[in-house]
């Protein structure tokens, strides 16, 4: 990563939109015509009060500001450097309050990149989604509280185990509470080990990439942070996590929660590893978890995630329509605005199931016909059936990197050719290719004319080789930048947008990370095995050769033992035993273990206390705790 302190303030700011990129916007803007006007509607539907000023403290600085996005308030017309039709969307997702959806059944929206449901039931609040941080869910509970009087809260639905829907736990329930029996927790099959494996053994390469998909360090504006398609953005806060209490295993299985009764669909492996939908009979009510929301969803997030199953996803879709549309009235989510009336809820749901098998189907047809991911990419287009319905444009999914991802769980990366088993990586690549194109300085003057002509895609696909062999070729960086920018501009979807704003902002500006603490509300909720994987995953290989230790582990408070053993540059783990020949033997709690892992105390000072206590060989513990990597979440993405 580069020192960018010698550009100058014109170099750093953003720059308008070129005359292809504002030409390339009004004709989208020309044929955008969505048969579906009700959108504005629905999204207001329903309105009972605001936050009072919008602004959401998160600790000493601002979580959320609605104020931010004013500017997409202010004027139906999409200014030249937005797609018209993300422009849209992101005028709906501006729209913010707490909204009324069915009797006894209401949403705040527009506080979160997701939505929290609170349910009025026999003693209390049951809560569907409690957003992404504990700022954000306080904030929406004290407004469903200060508008439809006080209650305490009774029960906590998970539809899923993406962050965004159970990370602000912790603003409207404690673990007190929880292990006291006054709050229940519900979740589908697997969310905790699916929370944990996306949040914890990816979690600093995801958060690193999330930072590009939904665009936090941009600036709101025309030039900068527009939306992210699911929702305005990410709160700037910490996710927590309280394990569930109980899961859903079956579809069909019923629930009476706090006197209101439930029938769930489960759906592993659609649009998350562990989901459920559920229907409310007595209220005619369907909530589709996060299954369908009101644009193509992502069959691989950018962020980086598990590709998802897009025939299972279209199935589940199916599955529903069967179970429930024939009891509903009203279909609400975990994102956007709800749908209201029968057959209204029908439709879209007929939609969006169509949508995910045409991906799938169309992806392997090509696929089966030999043509490769890049090439099936290029070749599928959204038809008018889909491009007609706002909730399936390409907001957030798109139809380039879904079929992609078709492709990827059915052949994987390899397209079978080769010369692509074994390529370069980008460094030594870009090296080679400069090279052989007569020199930085020729590519980045062919790359201007090509510039010049609009060809901007070619312009990022070119002179990221020349960035990648010499970083610190000046015009280079800037032309790379400028041209990203030009398609970020162009972008109907909005984390499309952002990664290339993003990308053009720290090619400009260096890489700037928000600092963001591991939750000790997030490793409490973990099994000692899922913090041992976790722990695995530090490992750093090269420095261990050789190294032998076995460790016994006594935690004290969740009554478990387990044997933690170093061997042939890996570790391995086995629950529910000891070791008789062990190096060293720890007892102490799972509480202690996770405060050692997030900083909060360190080995010397928790064996001080009395809090640890170490019998045996305390080389053995150095030689894997001694050799553990750090992860800052600052690495380089648009540079070497």
């Amino acid at each position: 990563m580069r020192n960018t302190a010698n550009m100058t303030d014109a170099e750093r700011s953003p720059k308008p939109a070129t005359d292809h990129t504002r030409r390339l916007n009004e004709a989208s803007g020309a044929v955008l015509s969505l048969d579906d006007p009700g959108d504005f509607e629905r999204a207001n539907r329903g309105l009972l009060a605001q936050h009072p000023t919008g602004v959401i403290d998160g600790g000493g600085h601002r979580a959320w500001d609605i104020g931010a996005h004013d500017f997409i308030r202010e004027s139906e017309e999409a200014p030249p450097s937005v797609n018209p039709s993300l422009w849209r969307q992101g005028r709906l997702n501006a729209v913010h309050g707490l909204f009324e959806v069915a009797d006894g059944v209401w949403q705040a929206r527009g506080y979160d990149i997701s939505n929290i449901t609170f349910i009025d039931g026999r003693d209390g609040w049951v809560i569907i989604d409690p957003l992404t941080t504990s700022a954000t869910a306080r904030a929406c509970l004290d407004l469903a509280n200060s508008v439809l009087g006080e209650r305490r809260v009774s029960s906590v639905i998970y539809t899923h185990s993406h962050a965004d829907h159970f990370g602000g736990i912790l603003g409207v329930t404690t673990n007190e509470e929880v292990d006291a029996g006054n709050v229940r927790i519900i979740a589908p099959e697997g969310f905790l080990r699916e929370a944990v494996s996306e949040n914890v053994i990816a979690g600093p390469a995801m958060l690193r990439r999330a930072g590009y998909m939904f665009g936090p360090l941009l600036e709101p504006g025309p030039f900068g942070h527009v939306d992210s398609g699911l929702g305005k953005g990410v709160p700037k806060a910490n996710s927590a996590l309280i394990a569930p209490t109980e899961e859903v295993a079956v579809t069909g299985t019923e629930l009476d929660v706090d006197g209101v009764r439930i029938v769930f669909q489960n759906t592993p492996g659609g649009e998350a590893p562990a989901e459920m939908n559920f229907l409310f009979p007595e209220k005619r009510l369907l909530c589709m978890a996060e299954n369908c929301t009101h644009t193509m969803h992502n069959l691989y997030t950018p962020r980086g995630a598990q590709v998802r199953d897009a025939l299972g996803w279209s199935k589940y879709i199916n599955e529903a329509i069967e179970l429930f549309i024939s009891q509903t009235d009203v279909l609400f989510a975990s994102h956007h605005w709800p749908r209201f009336g029968h057959e209204d809820s029908r439709e879209f749901l007929v939609r969006q199931r169509d949508l995910y098998r045409w991906l799938h189907d169309q992806t392997m047809r090509l696929a089966n016909h030999g043509f490769t991911s890049l090439e099936i990419a290029e070749q599928l287009e959204l038809p008018d059936c889909f491009a007609v319905n706002g909730h399936t444009r390409q907001y957030y999914g798109t139809v380039s990197h879904n079929s992609k991802a078709v492709y990827q769980r059915y052949l994987g990366w390899f397209d079978a050719n080769p010369a692509n088993l074994q390529p370069h990586p980008p460094v030594e690549a870009g090296r080679r290719y400069v090279e052989f194109m007569g020199g930085a300085d020729e590519v980045v003057r062919k790359a201007r004319v090509a510039f010049d002509e609009g060809d901007y895609r070619w312009v990022a696909q070119v002179v990221n080789h020349v960035v990648f062999a010499h970083p610190d070729h000046h015009e280079a960086r800037m032309l790379q930048a400028d041209a990203l920018e030009q398609l970020g501009y162009q972008a109907e979807s909005g984390p499309w947008r952002n990664f290339y704003l993003t990308g053009a902002m720290e090619l400009r500006h260096g890489v700037k990370v928000p600092g963001r603490a591991t939750s000790r509300g997030m490793t409490s909720a973990l099994t000692i095995e899922q913090i041992f994987d976790a722990i695995a995953v530090r490992l750093d290989a090269t420095k261990v050769v050789g190294l032998k230790a076995t460790v016994n582990w006594r935690f004290t408070d969740v009554d478990e033992n387990h044997l933690m053993g170093l061997d042939h540059c890996a570790l391995h783990h086995t629950a529910g035993r000891l070791a008789d020949d062990a190096d060293v033997t720890l007892t102490l709690t799972k509480v202690v273990l996770g405060d050692l892992l997030t900083g909060q105390t360190n080995f010397a000072e928790a064996s001080e206390s009395g809090d640890l206590v170490v019998d045996g060989d305390l080389g053995a513990l150095l030689a894997i705790f001694g050799n553990l990597d750090t992860f800052d979440g600052s690495f380089a993405i648009v540079e070497p």
